[in-house]
C-alpha cells in the first residue's frame, strides 16, 4: 500500500494544484518511484489511498499496467470528504490487502530501496506484527522517532534515554493482525471513516515486543517542503 491521501500543507502553493505524490522528482512523479520499485520485485497488486486531488493521481498512474502491476484506489476523499490519516486509511483498505503487506508513504524519496521478496518472506514467517526500516535523523527530525535494540526490536523509549533514536522512514512490512479491531478500535474497512494515526499503534505494539526494525542507509528524503524538493532536483 502506498499512502497518498495527504493535503501537503507544508508544500503549498505547489500542492494547491498538484497532489504531493505527483510532484516531479528527477523527471518523474515522486510516487512513481515507489510503483516502479515495487513492480521490479514482482509486487503485482498495489493500493493507493487518495483524498486531496486524488483524481490526478489516478490519471497519472492509471490501472498500473504501464508499470507491469495492478493498482487499486481507496478513495477516501470521495467516500468521506477527507483523508483518514495513516492508520485510518490503512484500515479502510484492509479488506483488499494481503495478510502481510508492504507500506510506504508516497511523499518520501528512497530510490535505492528494494522491496525484496526475501525480506517479505522472512517477516511473514516471523512472530512480529510489523517490521520497520529506520534512517539517520534528518535536520527536521533531530531527536528521531524510535530506538533499536541489539536483537532487532524497535523501542518506544523516552528520547532522553541513552538509546540512540532513529527516524521511521515510513517504509515497513505489516500483518493484518497489527490492525485487529481489538487493538486499533476500528473495524476492518473503517466503514465510519474514523481518522486515526499510525504512531500510537506502533508504540503500543513496541511495548509488547511485536515490532522489529533495521537500519536503512541508502538515500532517503522526506519531501516535506519546497526547499527539499528543489534540492532533489538540482
Amino acid at each position: 500500500m502506498i499512502l497518498a491521501a495527504g493535503r501537503g500543507e507544508r508544500m503549498r502553493p505547489l500542492t494547491d494544484t498538484c497532489p504531493k505524490p505527483m510532484l516531479q522528482v528527477q523527471g518523474k512523479p515522486l510516487i512513481q518511484w515507489h510503483v516502479e520499485a515495487l513492480s521490479r520485485q514482482a509486487n503485482q497488486h498495489l493500493i493507493c489511498n487518495t483524498a486531496w486531488l486524488g483524481g490526478l493521481i489516478e490519471h497519472g498512474l492509471g490501472d498500473g499496467s504501464t508499470f507491469k502491476t495492478h493498482i487499486q484506489y481507496s478513495r477516501e476523499g470521495d467516500d468521506f470528504g477527507h483523508a483518514l490519516e495513516t492508520a485510518g486509511g490503512i484500515i479502510r483498505a484492509l479488506p483488499r490487502l494481503a495478510d502481510t503487506f508492504w507500506l510506504v508513504a508516497g511523499d518520501v524519496f528512497a530510490p535505492q530501496f528494494e522491496f525484496a521478496k526475501a525480506a517479505y518472506d522472512a517477516f511473514a514467517a516471523s512472530k512480529r506484527q510489523a517490521h520497520l526500516w529506520l534512517v539517520a535523523n534528518p535536520a527536521h527530525n533531530p531527536t528521531g522517532d524510535f530506538g533499536l535494540s541489539k536483537d532487532g526490536l524497535a523501542l518506544n523509549g523516552p528520547k532522553e534515554s541513552n538509546v540512540t533514536q532513529w527516524t521511521y522512514s515510513t517504509i515497513g512490512l505489516y500483518k493484518q493482525s497489527f490492525f485487529a479491531e481489538a487493538l486499533a478500535g476500528i473495524p476492518a474497512g473503517n466503514p465510519s471513516g474514523i481518522r486515526a494515526a499510525l504512531a500510537p499503534l506502533l508504540r503500543a505494539a513496541m511495548d509488547k515486543g511485536c515490532v522489529s526494525a533495521q537500519i536503512y542507509t541508502g538515500d532517503w528524503t522526506d519531501v516535506g517542503t519546497p526547499e527539499r524538493l528543489r534540492e532533489l532536483n538540482l
